[in-house]
């Protein structure tokens, strides 16, 4: 048992001042009688009330401490526990740039890849996830953890508006990426780089991070959004938005070279569920413990004692205006 608030237990130690003051008012209040002998009365039996008599003050200093006990708030005890448990780290790098938005996955690239991606951080309890995100610039949107909520928020609050610098930077997500995971304990250490583009923005060469990735032991998988052909894209125009057929520009090549060089693979997902291909694959990867630090959920444990000192406080009221009733 813990206590919220235990500084207000101080208060405690004012009952015995109150105790002290009630045995010292008893001696100098209470009316005497003086008769020459008590012989005749010591056979006479004490009224029931004469047993009752300090309950109402029992009850109300009682109250008073369960009182206190309640503002100090008593909790269940809370801990933090350090768990090995069987992880893998990952980082999964996100292209955000304006063509993510065609409509050949639905809804649109970019909310099918994050409706996945949020499956797959879910369905991956034990393992440290980061999120980086990139356009013409890249950005970590969250390092490596495990709290999967979290991550998950950050996740759906992706949007293409989040970086103004218009290309695709693939070089530069990776090299993010990797940054994130160069010095990571972990035995397995994986990217994920999902685009619909080729590299036309960064300072850093796709390739270039690639052998980065290989230096420091990550796999990457990659990913080529958008079905083969023409796709549906929406542009605003002064009718409203008017949806146009653009054609895939993903750069393959590049994609395959990346994978190959970092030991992983890559997809060409066309649709909603070919881009859920590569989580299998990466529930095949060896894996390693990771250290959690988790945490137990606190209990208030205060209702019992206010209930208490609810019912003592009814008690001495009852008691007071019944039985133990004083007349004038």
């Amino acid at each position: 048992m813990t206590y919220e608030s235990p500084h207000y237990l101080y208060l405690l130690f004012l009952l015995i001042p109150m105790i002290a003051w009630y045995l010292w008012k008893r001696k100098t209040i209470t009316p005497n009688l003086q008769i020459s002998s008590t012989e005749g009365l010591e056979k006479v039996p004490k009224s029931y009330k004469y047993y009752f008599l300090h309950l109402p003050f029992v009850l109300r200093i009682s109250t008073l401490a369960f009182l206190i006990v309640v503002l100090a708030r008593p909790q269940s005890t809370d801990r933090w526990s350090n768990e090995n448990v069987e992880g893998i780290d990952i980082v999964m790098a996100l292209d955000i740039s304006g063509s993510m938005l065609a409509e050949d996955l639905k809804p649109n690239r970019i909310e099918a890849a994050k409706e996945i991606g949020t499956e797959f951080i879910t369905s991956r309890p034990n393992d440290n996830i980061g999120l980086v995100v990139f356009a013409g610039e890249s950005f970590t949107q969250s390092p490596l953890t495990t709290d999967k909520m979290a991550l998950v928020n950050l996740l759906n609050s992706v949007s293409e508006e989040m970086i103004d610098a218009p290309g695709t930077a693939i070089g530069m997500g990776l090299a993010n990426s990797v940054n994130r995971l160069k010095e990571s304990p972990a035995k397995s250490k994986v990217v994920i780089l999902l685009t619909d583009g080729a590299n036309n923005a960064g300072e850093i060469d796709p390739i270039t991070a690639a052998e980065l990735a290989k230096t420091f032991g990550i796999r990457v998988y990659t990913v080529g959004v958008g079905t083969r052909g023409l796709a549906p894209f929406p542009f605003k125009t002064a009718f409203g938005i008017q949806r146009q057929m653009i054609e895939a520009e993903i750069d393959e090549d590049v994609l395959i070279k990346i994978s190959a060089m970092t030991d992983g693979k890559y997809f060409r997902a066309i649709d909603n569920k070919s881009l859920k291909e590569i989580y299998t694959e990466i529930d095949q990867l060896e894996k390693t413990k990771i250290q959690v630090k988790e945490y137990s959920k606190k209990q208030e444990e205060y209702l019992p004692y206010a209930l208490l000192t609810l019912l003592l406080l009814f008690l001495e009221i009852l008691l007071r205006n019944t039985i133990l009733r004083h007349n004038p």
